[in-house]
């Protein structure tokens, strides 16, 4: 969910963003015939820092260590061209404050907390490192943007934090802590959009617990839902940073996997299978899950509809064909020369039995 809202605040914070950007060269143009015109170098490396973030943000493992770099190289560039302004003798040390504003819309609160304190050492630095006598000498021109900088991290996390929480209520499963199908429309609608200029796959794993109601008859509801929640936990914590799973139905679990090919999905699958196949559950219940897989092709548009469809095929096959296996609908094998094979083309199967 972390990463779920560090991906979505990320898309709307970025035309915000620039705006801001915008404002703040339109500022230090404005002063330039004062104050000189290489103040705007910083703030277009600052610029340069989030372009190379967000390039990078979907192929990453950790995205929130990309972001957080750049947002902390930002802040050092907002730093520098305060420095260069004159520090604490004019108004614009105050700038630091504003990067601080969507530091709790992307990050949890020890981001925050590193933030606000990477704000307040540069702060100190620009200040004490460009005129102390002046702060010296008039100790508002620091205690000012510092209580500006301490406000703006109280006030903004006090709020996101409000926000999270009912924006969670409605995208988050009570009771596996996944995503629901609420949050898979928004970020197949994103992965549509992205796929379509990356011109990578997306593979879509789709899960379903083999006679799951055979634990709710023997052991009872409860321990029913103790499974769901542990299989949940245990699918979660196979996957990769950039992977999303929800829970899509009562026992049915899918995953999305952004920059993936149905081969790269199947080794994913099968390792979840095994997972679950040698794990033991509440008073000694054993589980199986079975899979579908399937994948958009690389230059492609990503399809959410149709590959889904694809994929669910595949895992009503899992189960027809025993369960507890993974079967991957990219080149579902018909009789040769049959007009469903003409049809079907280029659909695959793969089959990985246990």
């Amino acid at each position: 969910m972390d990463r779920e809202r560090l991906l979505d605040m990320e898309e709307r914070i970025k035309p915000v963003r620039r705006v801001a950007m915008g404002i703040l060269a339109v500022s230090l143009l404005a002063a330039g015939p004062w104050i000189g015109w290489w103040t705007l170098l910083p703030l277009a490396a600052a610029a340069g820092f989030f372009a190379i973030a967000d390039a990078r943000l979907e192929r990453s493992e950790r995205p929130e260590y990309n972001m957080f770099a750049a947002w902390v190289g930002s802040e050092v560039m907002i730093a520098a061209a305060v420095a260069l302004t004159g520090g604490p003798a004019t108004a614009t040390l105050s700038w630091l404050a504003i990067p601080i504003v969507t530091l709790s819309a992307r990050f949890s609160l020890r981001g925050v907390l590193i933030g606000v304190g990477i704000a307040v050492v540069l702060l100190l630095a620009v200040a004490f490192g460009t005129h102390a006598q002046a702060v010296l000498d008039d100790p508002p021109l620091l205690t000012a943007p510092l209580a500006l900088i301490l406000a703006t991290a109280v006030l903004s996390t006090a709020l996101m934090r409000s926000d999270v929480q009912h924006r969670s209520e409605a995208v988050i499963d009570p009771l596996t802590g996944m995503l629901n199908r609420k949050a898979l429309e928004n970020r197949a609608s994103e992965l549509s959009q992205q796929s379509a200029v990356t011109n990578q796959p997306v593979g879509v794993i789709v899960g379903d617990l083999d006679n799951f109601k055979a634990i709710n008859d023997e052991h009872g509801h409860p321990a029913g839902d103790a499974v769901l929640t542990d299989v949940a936990y245990m699918l979660r914590k196979q996957l990769r940073a950039f992977d999303l799973a929800y829970r899509i139905g009562g026992e049915e679990f899918l995953i999305l996997v952004p920059g993936s090919d149905a081969r790269d999905c199947v080794a994913l699958a099968e390792l979840l299978r095994r997972t679950v196949d040698a794990c033991t559950f509440g008073d000694g219940a054993e589980l199986t899950i079975s899979f579908g897989i399937s994948a958009s092709v690389a230059g492609d548009r990503f399809d959410y509809e149709r590959v889904f469809a694809a994929a669910d095929d595949a895992l009503y096959e899992a189960k027809s064909m025993g369960r507890n296996r993974v079967r991957c609908a990219e080149l579902i094998e018909r009789p040769s020369g049959s007009a469903s094979a003409k049809a079907q083309a280029p659909r695959a199967a793969t089959s990985v039995a246990s």
